[in-house]
């Protein structure tokens, strides 16, 4: 039975509110990045986590501690999101630094397929994330003025 866990861009999670549903219809449904598992297999969710984030000097030590909780129950692969392949500039990072530390692990990208290209979908989540909104500085101000 193959123990997997699942990596989701925080942005994607926390800002945008995507419970992951694709991911998990992918999975029962054997496609996208899990293909490689053979349709009479159980496959063993054994957790979903999220990126810390965009990195900053600690972001890479903050990965590898969250993958750890995934790692010390048992995963045989950790599957990184369509989100964090299609939008991460540091995918590539995470990637080498979770293959050097958990090279027992094997480390898939992707989940699941979508209808837009990778430039349209990266232009849509660009869109989302940058609407205006009032802040709180907005809300200051606006106190002060009176």
């Amino acid at each position: 039975m193959p123990r997997i866990g699942i990596l989701t861009c925080s942005s994607a999670t926390q800002d945008l509110g995507c419970s992951s549903v694709s991911c998990l219809k992918s999975m029962r449904e054997r496609i996208g990045g899990f293909e490689r598992y053979k349709e009479d297999d159980e496959l063993d969710l054994v957790g979903i986590i999220n990126c810390s984030g965009c990195p900053t000097v600690a972001g890479y030590e903050k990965i590898l501690e969250r993958v750890r909780g995934l790692v010390e129950f048992g995963v045989d692969a950790i599957h990184l999101t369509y989100c964090i392949d299609t939008l991460c500039p540091f995918k590539a990072k995470y990637v080498s630094i979770l293959q050097e530390h958990f090279p027992e692990i094997e480390i898939v990208i992707g989940t699941h397929f979508s209808k837009l290209t990778q430039d349209q979908y990266r232009e849509k989540v660009k869109n989302m994330l940058c609407q205006p909104r009032e802040s709180m500085v907005d809300l200051i101000k606006a106190g002060l003025k009176k």
